[in-house]
């Protein structure tokens, strides 16, 4: 198990239930192992952050990223956060909400090969 800051768990928890428009999209097409069998955990404790999206079996992270992010200051801080996760040997992709709204199946088709690809490289 990947470590993580205990005092987030109620947060994460908080988080699940305010999920945003396109988290909640998107959750409805990861969760119950739809994608590859595999299972994803939202608003997941990893390290010292909150991830959007986790799929352990892969090491993967997804994130998806409204208007905020695109500020001076989180661009940098999003990037030292990837940095740190992948440090961990964890793979970090990104989208913008807008993206998930309007391009699900776009969104989707890339998880699906970054799945693939990851899980092949485990097994």
């Amino acid at each position: 198990m990947l470590p993580y800051k205990k005092e987030l768990k109620s947060r994460a928890r908080a988080l699940r239930r305010s999920m945003t428009d396109a988290e909640q999209l998107l959750w409805t097409r990861l969760r119950r192992k739809q994608v590859l069998g595999v299972q994803f955990y939202r608003q997941k404790p990893l390290t010292g952050y909150i991830v959007d999206f986790y799929c352990a079996a892969a090491k993967l992270v997804v994130e998806l990223d409204g208007d905020q992010h695109f500020e001076p200051a989180e661009v940098v801080r999003d990037r030292h956060r990837t940095a740190q996760l992948e440090a961990l040997g964890l793979k970090v992709i990104r989208f913008d909400n807008r993206q998930v709204l309007v391009e699900l199946e776009d969104v989707l088709n890339v998880i699906f090969v970054e799945l693939e690809q990851r899980l092949e490289l485990r097994g």
